[in-house]
């Protein structure tokens, strides 16, 4: 059975949501809510909801909070034998807040777990990271970690930059990835070009493709996404959803990508599951919807369609 292997960052997700407008600098009235997460195995999740195959390269601390990790992702079928555990580090929390609406309104993340996470330790797992059908990273990942993927992988290579501040580790990397999932900003950040609208998220993914990029999958939110490669050009449109919770939506849509490619999936239909499985997980109050499978993704997007 083919793998995809996912290298990246794993957290505990303390998020607040007020009942009305957030206030700034007050005490707001609101949910909180805790829960596992992180980009990397965010993705790792939704991978698996999916119905693909998982192995996890990550880093623990030592903590209550690894062991629940852990606990989770063997309930899940995420493989974690390959898990850096690291003796008296915390392992990273995330903690976020959103607005009424659901959008996020501001996060602090500590992850400075990530940087144990050195070439040396990918060296020593390098067959199994080129024995995946792919590879899925986050720039979660210190710099120096990234490079060494992008120059020894002999499979291809998905990224998620995670953040305008983050995306920046990708700058000497474009040549050797073959897909990457940056939002408008972090598609300005790597491209050089402004992006106010679709026209100019078309140039900025001409300017990516140019640099090397395989395939690249720019999100403009609530507008949609634009999915380029060599020869093709899609623009897709946001589905028809009922917002409740966004912040996990660009992780499935990670996710989605890399199992339409184990399916074989051309970019046009690659970007309607993206699309489908984004839609399926922001109508869910949790970063990962339990609605959320292949034969969902499947359905959502023929519907659309």
């Amino acid at each position: 059975m083919p793998y995809i292997a996912v290298a990246g960052g794993v957290n505990v997700d303390i998020g607040a949501r007020p009942f009305q407008k957030l206030r700034a600098k007050d005490s707001n009235p609101g949910h909180v809510h805790t829960g596992l997460g992180g980009v990397g195995r965010n993705i790792a999740h939704n991978l698996r909801m999916l119905g693909a195959e998982v192995e996890l390269f990550t880093a623990l601390g030592s903590d209550g909070y690894a062991r629940a990790m852990l606990e989770s992702c063997a309930k899940l079928g995420i493989g974690t034998d390959h898990t850096l555990h690291v003796l008296g580090a915390p392992t990273s929390t995330y903690v976020y807040i959103s607005d009424e609406r659901g959008d996020m309104s501001v996060a602090v993340a500590d992850m400075e777990i990530c940087e144990k996470l050195t070439p040396d330790y990918f060296a020593g797992k390098l067959d199994v990271l080129n024995g995946a059908a792919l590879v899925v990273a986050d720039t979660n990942l210190p710099v120096e970690s990234l490079h060494y993927l992008a120059e020894n992988l002999t499979v291809p290579l998905f990224v998620d930059p995670v953040s305008v501040a983050k995306a920046e580790k990708l700058t000497d990397l474009l040549a050797h990835i073959h897909t990457l999932k940056p939002n408008g900003l972090e598609a300005e950040l790597l491209s050089g070009v402004p992006i106010v609208d679709r026209n100019s998220a078309r140039r900025a993914a001409r300017k990516l493709i140019d640099l090397g990029v395989r395939r690249v999958f720019i999100s403009l939110g609530k507008e949609g996404f634009l999915a380029a490669a060599d020869d093709e050009t899609v623009w897709q449109p946001a589905p028809e959803a009922q917002v409740i919770n966004v912040t996990g939506a660009g992780d499935a849509l990670m996710a989605a990508i890399a199992w339409s490619w184990l399916r074989g999936e051309n970019l046009s239909r690659t970007a309607a599951l993206g699309a489908a499985a984004a839609a399926i997980t922001i109508e869910c109050e949790s970063t990962i919807s339990p609605a959320l499978s292949g034969e969902a993704v499947l359905m959502r997007a023929n519907e659309e369609n």
